[in-house]
């Protein structure tokens, strides 16, 4: 038996954390292992500048170990921005649990995971993501208070959901303003991609608007129910992106705007709940302007969640969450009409914002 040798080359392409593309110095990453429960779980904080990094757990069945760790740097880098250009006093942090939600998450599990939360002292707050439920949430509750989502039967906002949909749709409608003058959405065609909780509130809004709306999801099932329920279509063919539309709103999983699916896009707005829609920020974002479509940058208009769940940490009610998610819509347009007078991408405008809180805030905490 042979033993390989491993170069220094060799080294520096398996660098686990800090070579990882998506790495954007991030503060800290926790790897937690429970074999008891099962629980193979990481944890992202990637800014705490503002204040402790408040993010939701997502639980996927991912590939591999490399993926689950993609996905918890980009989610929470995300997260750092999507606060901080909300005006909320948070970081960004991130969780994600690797498994099958529907067969190997128990309460046993979500325990042990909510200790791993509990053991970094409130530098990282947990809540609802992909795979989650308010349930679940409870049962973290259980083992630590740095965990928000909670059933408002327990004194929590409950299901970030609804809001998350509320916000994206007040974004759709500012980018619909800036790209047709009219943020009516009567008789628009939108292929909404994904019908998770989030996608289901989202067309609702849209089927309440009178918008034309045509549904696609990884699930024949909840497409069928989702029909039945509002009366949209099904997409039947298999090419979702050179399909006529008005706005295409990814709300599954992030990077569908990518190099194989940006050209072929016939939107004139993309506007969805998706978190990193761009697989390339700077490359994609700059592609969409050049090409005349108006990108609604994910981590401004898919806001709703986090306000909701902020609501926990600072005890305002329901009416302030309205209004701060309503804002969205003037937000939405503020970026907008920035990126067309300084010529910047929607995503570079909206960044640019974001990361002049963050060192405003970064300069005070030096004085």
């Amino acid at each position: 038996m042979t033993s390989e040798i491993i170069t220094s080359k060799d080294l520096k392409k398996m660098d686990p954390v800090f070579g990882q593309h998506s790495f954007d110095n991030h503060e800290q990453i926790v790897f937690c292992n429970d074999k008891d429960t099962g629980l193979k779980a990481i944890i992202g904080i990637h800014n705490t500048v503002l204040g402790p990094a408040l993010g939701g757990t997502r639980m996927w069945n991912y590939a591999n170990e490399w993926e689950a760790l993609n996905d918890v740097l980009r989610l929470s880098r995300g997260m750092t921005f999507k606060s901080a250009i909300t005006g909320l006093n948070l970081g960004g942090g991130k969780a994600v649990i690797i498994g099958d939600a529907k067969t190997q998450k128990t309460p046993e599990l979500m325990k042990r995971f909510g200790e791993f939360v509990h053991s970094l002292s409130g530098k990282y707050i947990t809540a609802e993501d992909v795979g989650m439920a308010t349930e679940d949430m409870d049962t973290v509750r259980e083992v630590t208070p740095y965990v928000t989502g909670i059933s408002q039967s327990k004194g929590g906002a409950g299901n970030p959901s609804p809001i998350t949909a509320y916000g994206v749709f007040m974004g759709m409608k500012a980018a619909a303003k800036f790209q047709f003058g009219s943020d009516i959405l009567e008789d628009r065609t939108v292929f909404v991609q994904g019908i998770g909780n989030v996608g289901e509130g989202l067309v609702e809004h849209l089927m309440n608007e009178g918008a034309n709306v045509t549904i696609t999801d990884i699930s024949q099932e909840r497409l069928e129910e989702v029909r039945d329920k509002y009366g949209v279509k099904i997409y039947s063919g298999n090419d979702i992106y050179s399909e006529e539309m008005d706005i295409y709103a990814p709300c599954a999983l992030g990077a569908t705007i990518n190099d194989d699916t940006i050209y072929k896009l016939k939107a004139k707005i993309v506007a969805g709940a998706a978190n990193n829609q761009l697989a390339e920020e700077v490359k994609h974002g700059l592609i969409l302007k050049e090409r005349g479509i108006v990108y609604a940058p994910d981590f401004l208009i898919n806001a709703g969640g986090i306000i909701n769940v902020y609501a926990e940490l600072e005890n305002y009610g329901r009416q302030e969450i309205m209004r701060k998610t309503e804002n969205i819509y003037n937000t939405t347009l503020e970026i907008l009409d920035n990126s067309k007078v300084n010529n910047l991408t929607t995503h570079n405008a909206a960044m640019n914002i974001a990361k002049e809180r963050i060192e405003a805030r970064k300069k005070e905490n030096l004085k």
